[in-house]
């Protein structure tokens, strides 16, 4: 890959996806991704759960992928997300995030078919046979029901490009299990901005961010603080983002943080069905935490 595998650490935007009349916003992504890389992210992730990527045609995540890899133009690395419950499609989309030149790939457990820990094995034993890039598993119960065990991630970390997870469980007793199971080099990112500084202290690499879509330049300060092991530094700045990190998650996400952003000037805050636009009462708890964050709007 273009990026060696701890070049994968710190700051990493789960990237919304603009959207204006029903289409994708090529030119707000462009001013977005650019915009993160002048505010210190360390990496970018376009197609995630916070890209909405669930609603988005497959035409349409290939072309979002294509734009964060054009725009990132080798700057940070881009993490493509490619997961799917169908391994089949899965493997074509991460057939076409190496194409197109992504760094390495996101994919989520097998949400709805609820495999067991075997299928999950085989699973990512698939992707990773089919296609030579590296592969972060993304490991978030809360929305796809199965959790991958530590001793699967055991088992998957014998298998040379799958390289680490994205960890949304908000257990804090994991980074260590997966240390000792999956050995030193298995890279740990947080997947949930709340309790990442826990994670960060027990051996974590970084975080794949909410948060950091609208507040880059405080996330990049607060995981260079942990990479540094500063951690008074990281105490006082995650107290700062606390209000944010749950601000955007009053309601469904990614409608909260795109109501943010378009405070910010980065998008509008139009989301696609099933999900709707924050409400009025979730709009004034949003700029409550971004005055307590110092963000200017």
């Amino acid at each position: 890959m273009a990026f060696a595998r701890e070049s994968i650490k710190g700051s990493i935007p789960a990237l919304l996806t603009p959207m204006r009349g029903g289409k994708v916003d090529e030119a707000a992504f462009r001013k977005l991704i650019s915009w993160q890389i002048a505010e210190g992210s360390h990496g970018l992730v376009p197609c995630g759960t916070t890209g909405e990527s669930p609603t988005l045609s497959h035409e349409e995540h290939r072309r979002v992928v294509e734009i964060c890899v054009e725009e990132a133009n080798g700057r940070v690395p881009v993490i493509a997300g490619a997961g799917s419950n169908s391994t089949a499609e899965a493997i074509s989309l991460v057939q076409h995030a190496k194409k197109v030149g992504a760094d390495a790939v996101l994919c989520a457990t097998g949400y709805y078919n609820k495999p067991s820990q075997e299928g999950l094995y085989r699973h990512y034993a698939a992707l990773a046979e089919a296609v030579d890039i590296p592969i972060l598993l993304y490991n978030i119960p809360g929305r796809a029901i199965v959790d991958i065990s530590v001793e699967t991630m055991g088992r998957l970390a014998k298998i040379a490009n799958i390289i680490g997870v994205k960890d949304a469980t908000a257990n804090l007793a994991r980074p260590i299990r997966e240390r000792a199971a999956c050995g030193r080099n298995w890279r740990l990112l947080s997947g949930e901005d709340a309790t990442t500084l826990g994670y960060m202290v027990q051996g974590g690499h970084g975080f794949i961010s909410v948060t950091a879509n609208v507040a880059p330049k405080l996330c990049a300060e607060f995981q260079n603080a942990c990479l540094q092991g500063a951690w008074e530094r990281a105490l006082q700045l995650q107290e700062r983002l606390m209000p944010l990190h749950d601000a955007l998650f009053v309601e469904p996400s990614p409608a909260p943080v795109k109501y943010a952003g378009s405070l910010l000037g980065l998008c509008t805050d139009e989301v696609r069905l099933p999900l709707v636009a924050a409400t009025e009462s979730a709009r004034a708890v949003i700029r409550a935490a971004l005055a307590a964050a110092g963000i200017k709007h």
